[in-house]
């Protein structure tokens, strides 16, 4: 073999790594990311109970309706 042939083999060998590991950090990334929009989505819970009070008092000024949703 000549140079040229030992230093194109050394670059090939080089760049064929472990894809896995190297891209690992983007699954972390994702994975922080959807948890982050989990624990928003999570602290929206029960936001219609605690304003039950002021929906019962709104809903006194004017009128119940049945239908639901203003409809």
């Amino acid at each position: 073999m000549n140079f040229a042939t030992q230093i194109a083999m050394a670059a090939a060998e080089a760049e064929h790594g472990n894809v896995a590991a190297e891209t690992f950090i983007f699954g972390l990334i994702a994975a922080g990311i959807f948890t982050l929009l989990g624990l928003v989505v999570l602290s929206y819970r029960n936001v219609a109970n605690r304003h039950a009070a002021k929906a019962e008092v709104w809903a006194a000024r004017h009128g119940k309706h049945d239908s639901g949703h203003g409809h």
